[in-house]
């Protein structure tokens, strides 16, 4: 089998890595600092190259390209929401959206239409945990009411897919206008730099994603490919670390030596190159299954697990084997393990991921510890 990228996805890898390249430490805090959030600059590139619309049309890009353009913002911890704005929620309107409804996704690929995905609800554990919001008949139209919390660009969408309870039984997708009466936002700030909101709906109006009918295999499929592309991202947040660290080793002197003469502190960072090929070899075997068509829960959960454990220790021996300037605000580490662990919380923790496995042990003649 040929793990190797393609020419039009190294060609892809290149173009991303360029149009990235300004952001060092120093430009990335001022962006995240400043309204919205992220640079509208590179946001413009992304559209033009494309980006934003990867997934929409399957035959033309899919999951692998993804994963391609997702590890290279990990690799520079880009602020863009390009998944959780545009690729994510996009991903669902072309898959389960009216005709109307998927012409919506041209001003999304074109970077001018910011999109959200308003599924996860506080006290919420589990993809296919039932939601509270619920969403009323009225008359033509349709009312959702309830609280919505992280919504990941929910501070400044346009559109929000929103997940609410059918008075039949089920889970619907419902498209929101991000001015619509009834909806309010709380925006703030994740730890991470990231943006987000809680979204409360009090009777606010919404048209039916498609027919009104229960999606909940569509919400689990999304899911999957949400956190098949977090985990890319966090496989490059990966790289970066592990550059810098074996970077630090070789240039800081102690004891009139480099770091990397000492035989411990090598071997730990050959843990943390081992650490990291076992979370990229996941993440590609997972978008891979997601190509072929096979959006399996226990391929996410297992690939999940893996960034999860993996993306800790490179996170904390980063730090540890860089000393007190791993944690300060002008180094890239300290900003590096705190999107590692933002992202080890996206879509459920490595506790989750564990209770999904166990969930499924049924599924197998043999299970060993």
């Amino acid at each position: 089998m040929d793990f190797q990228l393609s020419d039009e996805q190294v060609l892809l890898r290149d173009t991303t890595r360029s149009m990235l390249s300004g952001y060092d430490t120093e430009t990335r805090n001022d962006v995240i600092e400043a309204d919205p959030g992220f640079n509208p600059q590179v946001w413009k590139q992304l559209a033009d190259t494309g980006i934003l619309g990867l997934g929409f049309d399957p035959d033309e890009s899919g999951p692998l390209e993804i994963m391609v353009v997702l590890t290279e913002m990990g690799r520079r911890l880009a602020p863009e929401p390009v998944i959780h704005g545009a690729l994510g929620p996009g991903a669902l309107i072309a898959e389960r959206g009216t005709a109307d409804q998927r012409e919506l996704l041209d001003a999304v690929a074109g970077g001018e239409h910011i999109l959200a995905f308003a599924h996860t609800e506080p006290g919420m554990r589990g993809v296919a945990a039932q939601v509270s919001t619920t969403a009323v008949r009225q008359g033509d139209s349709w009312v959702l009411s309830g609280r919505k919390n992280p919504v990941l660009t929910g501070d400044r969408a346009d559109t929000l897919v929103v997940s609410a309870a059918l008075p039949d039984g089920g889970t619907g997708l419902f498209v929101v206008d991000g001015s619509a009466d009834g909806l309010t936002r709380r925006p703030y700030r994740t730890f991470d730099g990231q943006r987000g909101a809680q979204i409360d709906l009090d009777d606010a109006p919404g048209s039916p994603l498609g027919e009104a009918t229960d999606a909940t295999g569509a919400i689990e499929h999304a899911m999957i490919r949400i956190s098949s592309a977090v985990c890319a991202e966090a496989v490059g947040a990966m790289e970066e670390a592990l550059r810098l660290t074996t970077d630090y080793l070789k240039t800081r002197k102690q004891f009139g030596v480099t770091l990397n003469t000492f035989q411990t502190l090598t071997q730990r960072a050959a843990d943390m190159y081992v650490s990291l090929e076992l979370a990229r070899s996941m993440n590609l075997y997972a978008a891979m299954s997601i190509t072929d068509g096979n959006l399996d829960p226990v391929i996410a959960a297992r690939t999940k697990l893996q960034v999860g454990r993996s993306g800790r220790h490179i996170a904390q021996e980063s730090i540890q084997l860089h000393g007190g300037i791993g944690v300060t605000w002008e180094y890239p580490v300290g900003h590096l393990a705190a999107r590692l662990t933002a992202i080890e919380h996206t879509l459920g923790s490595s506790q989750d991921q564990l209770h999904v496995l166990m969930d499924n042990l049924g599924s197998y003649d043999l299970a060993k510890l």
